[in-house]
């Protein structure tokens, strides 16, 4: 199903969390030290990494971002807290999802369909979104604002294609954890304001001086056409 790399300094975890998974049809991988996982990343592109925080050589949180430098590769990291405070840091730090221990094999491997899921292939059937001067094209996920090549991460390209989805009308952050976070039941209104505030930046505005992405105070944030196009 998928090519997994497991980074788990466990012997124990990391050898039966691998046969399980093999076992429900995915390919995987599976090292001890964040650095080994680093280096795969980078060398053998994953499509799923599971990463444990706490490691031997590296701190977890270190480890995620030095995959963040290096891919977009989707980050299932597992966890001890769980917390609301702890879960947003980590997902503002780049992850993708998580899973508070202890955790079963059934329990990743559903985990693992789901980030699968959030990233297609029901995006291969949509169709450009051209908002005058910013293009979206969801099949070859790239943007470009006055013909200009917009470099986006994987999350700021999800979260302004879930935007685009319904041009003009306000989208809340509450709908956006959802879609692009995966976090139906809510979560801190952070880690959709820091991704936007990166988003913006990128597309050339801010929020005081907007040029597509609007927000309405209390309720939400809207994409639409600059006037003149």
């Amino acid at each position: 199903m998928a090519r997994v790399l497991l980074v788990e300094d466990d012997d124990a975890i990391r050898t039966s969390l691998g046969k399980s998974l093999t076992a429900a049809g995915h390919v995987v991988t599976a090292v001890a030290a964040g650095a080994d996982g680093v280096a795969l990343v980078a060398r053998e592109r994953p499509e799923v990494l599971l990463l444990d925080l706490g490691l031997p050589d590296l701190d977890g949180r270190d480890v995620l971002a030095m995959v963040r430098s290096v891919s977009d590769v989707p980050v299932i990291v597992a966890t001890a807290r769980d917390d609301d405070a702890s879960v947003v840091k980590l997902l503002d730090a780049g992850a993708d999802d998580y899973v508070i221990k202890p955790f079963s094999s059934a329990q990743i491997d559903a985990r693992i369909r789901a980030v699968l899921r959030r990233l297609g292939p029901d995006q291969q059937g949509e169709s450009m979104v051209d908002l005058g001067a910013l293009r979206i094209d969801p099949r070859s996920r790239e943007v470009t604002v006055d013909g200009r090549p917009v470099d986006l991460t994987r999350k700021e390209f999800d979260l302004l294609l879930a935007l685009s989805r319904r041009p003009g009308a306000v989208v809340t952050k509450r709908e956006l954890l959802a879609e692009v976070w995966g976090l139906p039941w809510g979560g801190g209104d952070r880690t959709v304001d820091v991704h936007l505030s990166w988003l913006r930046r990128k597309l050339g505005e801010t929020a005081a001086e907007p040029r597509f992405l609007y927000s309405v105070r209390g309720v939400g944030i809207k994409l639409a056409a600059p006037e003149g196009g």
